[in-house]
């Protein structure tokens, strides 16, 4: 039977230049390889290393990158290795098949997030009436499912994000900060959900996975082991699992760490 290996992208796989915690001494610092452009200019990378495994893990296992990006975003990525035969994309909302959306799931989502959780346009609202222009650079909804921010971290009251969290919680919300991210998320939206189902269509019966965010925790809580690295959301907040290893590992090279758990893994079977 196939392994199936769901992984998050950024910062956890992928890198942008402030998050990879190069701390080392510049001559020992890893080679790095850029997996994405965007407007013209390197904007994600991981280390030539995990490049590697990366390649070996796409012909080891079903490797399905899983991320909250939009499915725009998603395709700006250029990984190593072979294409991955399925992806998901905006936290769940879409599942990508040979890189085209799976209508019917995309269906089947919708449909939940209208019965289990309120609108997006009560949400966003909401935002827009009171997130601070002092602090907010700018305002998206993502593929018409859920909202996000970016903020000057700097300048964001902590009270306001547990403010909006409580808020969104009793409206079917989750409420994640990554980075200069706030995102605003329906509470049926889950990488879990579409995880499951990809495991059901290739016959998966070991799932790895990992990630670094809030909206990662129900991916590594269905899977059979899960690692998480030593920075990020989760492990800011402390946030544990019994089959999640929390590694030390900070910025890129934890992806690397996480790939050479996934690969090690697969091989023993």
């Amino acid at each position: 039977m196939p392994v199936l290996v769901a992984s998050d992208l950024d910062r956890t796989l992928i890198y942008s230049a402030a998050a990879l915690a190069l701390t080392m001494p510049d001559a020992r610092a890893p080679r790095l390889l850029c997996v994405e452009v965007y407007e013209s200019r390197p904007l994600s990378y991981l280390t030539e290393t995990a490049a590697q495994l990366l390649a070996e893990l796409g012909d080891a296992a079903v490797f399905v990158p899983t991320t909250t990006r939009t499915c725009e975003q998603y395709q700006r990525i250029n990984l190593p290795g072979p294409a991955p035969a399925y992806a998901v994309c905006a936290n769940g909302g879409h599942l990508l098949v040979d890189g085209v959306s799976d209508p019917d799931w995309h269906a089947r989502v919708r449909g939940r997030l209208a019965a289990e959780s309120a609108s997006l346009d009560e949400v966003g609202q909401h935002l827009a009436d009171t997130a601070d222009p002092a602090w907010v650079r700018k305002h998206r909804i993502a593929d018409d499912l859920f909202a996000y921010l970016v903020v000057e971290r700097e300048l964001l009251p902590e009270d306001w994000v547990k403010e909006l969290a409580v808020w969104a919680e009793n409206r079917g919300w989750t409420v994640s900060l990554q980075g200069r991210k706030i995102y605003a998320v329906p509470k049926p939206l889950t990488k879990s959900a579409a995880v499951r189902e990809i495991a059901r269509r290739t016959g998966a019966e070991l799932t790895l996975a990992a990630g670094d965010s809030l909206l990662d925790a129900d991916l590594l809580l269905v899977a059979d082991r899960g690692w998480q690295p030593g920075h990020g959301e989760l492990a800011d907040s402390g946030w544990t699992a019994p089959a999640v290893s929390a590694l030390p590992e900070r910025g890129v090279l934890a992806g690397e760490r996480i790939l050479r758990e996934f690969l090690h893994t697969v091989r023993r079977g």
